[in-house]
């Protein structure tokens, strides 16, 4: 190896663009996960894609390796592999970064923008330029723009809240719907159902919550001063959360 030969392969734009392309590609996709607080940024997503327009590029390049064979081998170059092998390596580092944390399931979409970044490298490194240019373009629209319509659109449902009341209580399915609306609380269809020799009812519904900060002890708070309640249960629902 000698500095002319670094020269000529800084030179040659068929190496160099792809893998700059792929830096930049990886580098906004990273850049929006990490401007949200996400486990994978800016650097792992730039290194992947760059990682995989590489390992593309090398497989693309077999007839400039430098091999000493046996005479008369025979060598078979299958290219479908490559990006077999780097997504199937990728599917480890996407698992890395999905977590449980209580009810809900984290990291689904970090590992999804990773499985995405090593694809857009590989597609630069075989040099479809303009196609890895347009879903980089798609990604970053996707991750960014379709996150603002997420948060105007309902929120999930956070719980299933199940009340059971006395037969002389007078928390009835409109008081308790409006109870949890006066605490920024939407909740789904209410089901009921009453036991016919205690004259026991159950409330049954979703809730969901735009604020995460109220804690199921301040819903049964708030609910127990609308009738003395014989049971309460809150079951959380899991969620997914990008």
């Amino acid at each position: 190896m000698n500095p002319d030969a670094i020269l000529t392969a800084l030179q040659d734009s068929d190496v160099m663009v792809p893998l700059i392309c792929s830096l930049i590609a990886g580098g906004l996709i990273g850049a929006e996960r990490e401007l949200n607080r996400k486990p994978a940024g800016i650097r792992t997503h730039a290194l992947l894609c760059f990682a995989a327009a590489l390992m593309t590029l090398i497989g693309l390049r077999m007839n400039e390796w430098v091999v000493y064979l046996p005479e008369g081998t025979q060598i078979v170059s299958d290219m479908a592999r490559m990006p077999h092998a780097i997504l199937t390596g990728v599917g480890f580092l996407g698992a890395g970064v999905i977590f449980r944390e209580g009810a809900s399931v984290r990291g689904l979409t970090t590992a999804a923008s990773l499985w995405l970044t090593a694809a857009l490298g590989i597609v630069f490194g075989t040099g479809l330029m303009a196609l890895g240019m347009i879903g980089a373009t798609i990604a970053v629209i996707v991750l960014a723009v379709l996150r603002f319509f997420q948060r105007l659109a309902p929120p999930p449902p956070f719980a299933r809240l199940e009340v059971e009341l006395a037969k002389e209580g007078d928390l009835t399915a409109a008081t308790l719907r409006d109870k949890l609306r006066g605490k920024g609380i939407e909740c789904g269809p209410m089901g009921f159902s009453m036991d016919s020799e205690t004259g026991l009812r159950r409330y049954e519904t979703l809730i969901s919550l735009r604020d995460p900060t109220i804690r199921p002890e301040e819903i049964a708070a708030m609910l127990g001063g609308a009738g003395a309640f014989h049971r309460l249960r809150i079951e959380p629902v899991l969620s997914e959360i990008g």
